[in-house]
């Protein structure tokens, strides 16, 4: 009865998250106290299931980035990326796409987006051009960026948490894949936008003529905000020779940041994404439902029979299955659900199971840039973009996205091939 009833919820919430008709956290925390009501797991049990690391982790860097941006670093970056460019619209973008995907990696994508698009729109507005060529740019940048590092994309923080594997890990494994794919993808952009992205001298001078600095709102806070961060990610970076866990360094940054800021911290905590963190924790009871009824184990037995206990065949399976299906669902509840499975394939085979792990980072991460709902900064862009009368069409996208998606996976085939399957 329990393993229908833990399927049965589970689908419906996805279902619901899908049709975006209800917003996804409701969803999920109903979802959540649902089978812990109806017996499916206990309370205790839904508890241990929620991934406390992935939350301290997402908190802990949203309150750095959130004091950091009333410093005014992120305008001073896009304005002094744009006159870098020579204020030509093209290399503006390519540009912006880079500071994005960079920033993304280091902070997290949402974030970056929720600073840089803002930005993005002064800087189109001044050259009189179509600020949706940029918009579709930085999306699918910090969705690469996101993919490089264990902080850029919720799926990273969660694959990171749930099998050990460290900052170093990340980087020396997704780091260099995710640079090829981003260098590619903005070549591409810059050849599909160039003949749309025409401006008049006038418009150049006027952008040219800004002085960055004026932007900064408060250099005191500059300095104190760059030095935390830049602890930040050197701890991030030492974490596991330290000893410590991602989100206690993601908490002693915020903590200390808001000790020699004296920010108030009710204010800090509002600038917290709290529906972004309650999905979390929703997903993570829905998800541990299907474990403790067995689910996610027999699902793990079929997949093997599948794939024959092959390396290769099952990075491959997870790789496009975690693309296409990212794509089209959100990637953050598609991988709390293929996480406890890829660990029980990993202790049913006895597979080398790190290969895996980073297929399924790079198929989620860059699957998101399928489609407008693939991932949730896309879904944060279109927001804004609607806010500013510019409406990005979910077939606008699509067009542009899935093919680039497509051509992100192949590439993600071939590394993975050269460097673990061969």
């Amino acid at each position: 009865m329990h393993y229908w009833l833990s399927i049965a919820i589970f689908l419906v919430v996805y279902i619901l998250i899908m049709s975006e008709k209800i917003h996804r956290t409701i969803v999920s925390i109903l979802g959540a106290a649902l089978i812990i009501a109806l017996g499916v797991v206990t309370q205790k049990q839904a508890f241990a299931h929620i991934d406390f690391n992935t939350i301290g982790l997402l908190i802990g860097m949203m309150i750095i980035v959130g004091i950091t941006r009333h410093s005014g670093l992120f305008e001073y970056l896009a304005i002094k990326s744009a006159k870098l460019a020579g204020g030509k619209p093209l290399a503006i973008m390519a540009t912006l796409a880079l500071v994005t995907a960079l920033a993304s990696a280091l902070l997290d994508n949402v974030t970056t987006v929720l600073l840089i698009v803002p930005v993005t729109y002064a800087i189109t507005d001044r050259l009189n051009v179509s600020p949706i060529p940029f918009l579709f740019t930085e999306i699918i940048a910090s969705n690469i960026g996101g993919t490089a590092t264990l902080i850029g994309d919720p799926p990273n923080i969660m694959i990171g948490s749930a099998t050990g594997l460290g900052f170093m890990d990340f980087l020396a494994n997704l780091a260099f894949p995710a640079i090829v794919i981003l260098l590619i993808t903005i070549a591409i952009m810059v050849f599909y936008y160039r003949k749309q992205l025409d401006t008049t001298d006038d418009c150049i001078q006027s952008l040219l003529e800004l002085n960055e600095k004026e932007f900064i709102k408060d250099w005191r806070l500059l300095k104190q905000s760059l030095t935390v961060l830049g602890f930040t990610i050197v701890g991030f970076l030492l974490h596991q020779t330290l000893h410590l866990e991602s989100a206690t360094i993601a908490l002693l940054g915020a903590g200390l940041l808001m000790l020699i800021t004296n920010e108030n911290p009710e204010e800090v905590l509002l600038n917290v994404e709290w529906p972004t963190i309650f999905f979390f924790a929703g997903l993570f009871v829905l998800v541990g439902g299907l474990v403790e009824t067995g689910v996610i184990e027999q699902i793990a037995k079929k997949a093997l029979l599948i794939t024959d206990g092959n390396l290769m065949q099952t990075g491959l399976l997870v790789l496009w299955l975690s693309a296409i299906a990212s794509a089209f669902v959100d990637n953050i509840p598609f991988v709390a659900t293929m996480i406890p499975l890829l660990q029980t394939m990993g202790e049913l085979s006895n597979l080398p199971m790190e290969p895996t792990w980073w297929a399924l980072a790079l198929g989620a991460c860059l699957g998101g840039n399928g489609t407008l709902i693939g991932a949730s900064a896309n879904v944060i862009v279109a927001g804004i973009a609607e806010r500013h009368g510019t409406p990005i069409g979910f077939i606008s996208f699509l067009k542009v996205g899935f093919p680039l998606m497509l051509v992100s996976i192949v590439l993600s085939t071939v590394y993975l091939y050269l460097f673990f399957w061969i």
